[in-house]
């Protein structure tokens, strides 16, 4: 109830001072790079925390067309020659990373370095570096905005799972054997919430949480990236569809049936953007919400 008020009162602020969250209704995917620049420099200088802005960045991309392999190491890689950032097709990662990186930026400029710094250790790009792994290195690489709340929101509900991150042999399967820096081998444990729990724990779950959807396979955790979205009908899950080759909406609990027709899911993990974080730029440790800084 406190926080229905709380978004009550947020959005009546923002009407009555002129300034909806909702000016521009024109999707990103269909924009250029200066009208987006413009549109990420008006929602900076709002009041809006984390949830409020993945929420509404995540909507600029409703329907944004799917492409599996979208994103690379640019025109001058040497193995994925997709370019650094690409707004008009997206995957399930790419979506997340996009919107987070969004969410933590004043400009567009800021938004691509940030990107960066999501997708690749250290911001240092290439095929070896990329954050390939959503929970073994990915989060573990972007803890300086990203909290793990899997065990906050199912508390005793949770499960765990085991599994042997193998960096060398991912590669070998894309025919790469000629990589430095490839990371050693690597056990690792997490808790997620089973999929027959997630109904009593999502008033615990935040509109711009992302989502990490927990498979059974021995050598990868997550399956596939998606984004908790609170509307005025409910919780939804947000996230580019290779079935749907789109961004939709689900309704939760409609999602979570269709998951338990597939063996091969066992659950969730859940991530939540901190609202103070520390980025590299010079000055740049503040708020998410610029009433914090």
């Amino acid at each position: 109830m406190m926080r229905s008020i709380s978004i009550f009162m947020f959005l009546l602020f923002l009407h009555c001072n002129g300034q909806s969250p909702q000016a521009g209704e024109k999707l990103y995917y269909l924009m250029p790079a200066v009208e987006i620049d413009q549109d990420l420099r008006r929602v900076a200088g709002l009041p809006m925390g984390a949830a409020e802005k993945m929420t509404y960045f995540s909507e600029r991309f409703a329907g944004a067309p799917y492409l599996l392999v979208c994103e690379g190491e640019g025109e001058n890689g040497l193995y994925e020659t997709e370019p650094l950032l690409n707004l008009k097709k997206i995957n399930c990662m790419t979506y997340c990373e996009i919107v987070l990186a969004m969410t933590l930026s004043r400009d567009y400029e800021e938004m691509f370095n940030v990107l960066q710094h999501i997708r690749y250790r250290d911001g240092f790009i290439s095929m070896a570096t990329r954050n390939h792994y959503t929970m073994v290195d990915w989060l573990p690489a972007n803890r300086w905005c990203l909290d793990d709340v899997t065990a906050v929101v199912g508390g005793g509900d949770c499960a765990t799972s085991t599994r042997t991150i193998r960096h060398g042999a991912f590669f070998k399967g894309k025919g790469i054997e000629d990589l430095p820096a490839v990371l050693p081998d690597r056990t690792v444990t997490l808790a997620y919430i089973p999929l027959d729990k997630l109904e009593a724990h999502k008033s615990a779950l935040r509109s711009g949480d992302i989502v990490a959807l927990i498979q059974d396979k021995p050598d990868i955790f997550s399956a596939h990236m998606l984004m908790i979205v609170e509307k005025k009908e409910g919780l939804f899950f947000r996230h580019a569809s290779m079935s749907a080759g789109k961004v939709v909406d689900e309704e939760f609990s409609q999602y979570i049936h269709g998951l338990k027709t597939k063996p091969r899911y066992q659950g969730m993990c859940f991530i939540r953007v901190k609202e103070q974080v520390d980025w590299i730029l010079p000055g740049a440790r503040r708020g998410v919400n610029p009433l914090m800084n």
